[in-house]
């Protein structure tokens, strides 16, 4: 399995980073593939295919922490080609959010 979990939706609360800008704010680090719960069923393989997929967006996904899982809310394209090139880990914005 490449992820912990598919989800559908984001439930946790709105946190209020929604530009590109406030998500530079947050250092990125690794994280596993296999602790993503993602946010996101489907894949567009547009993005996934697409070569300058990261050359208007971040470079990194987008990634919350709450209640100690970790949802991928953008990336998700990222995620999948990592694990194509068999690759565990993923470089990632974490944004912790506390209860």
């Amino acid at each position: 399995m490449i992820f912990k979990a598919v989800g559908h939706g984001r439930p946790y609360p709105e946190h209020g980073f929604s530009t590109p800008r406030d998500w530079a704010a947050v250092p990125p680090r690794q994280v596993r593939l296999d602790e993503l719960v993602t946010t996101k069923s489907a894949l567009d393989l547009d993005h996934l295919l697409a070569e300058d997929s990261t050359f208007y967006g971040d470079l990194f996904a987008h990634v919350v922490q709450w209640r100690g899982v970790l949802y991928l809310e953008d990336g998700l394209h990222r995620a999948v080609r990592a694990a194509l090139q068999q690759r565990p880990v993923l470089h990632a914005r974490v944004l912790v959010l506390d209860d």
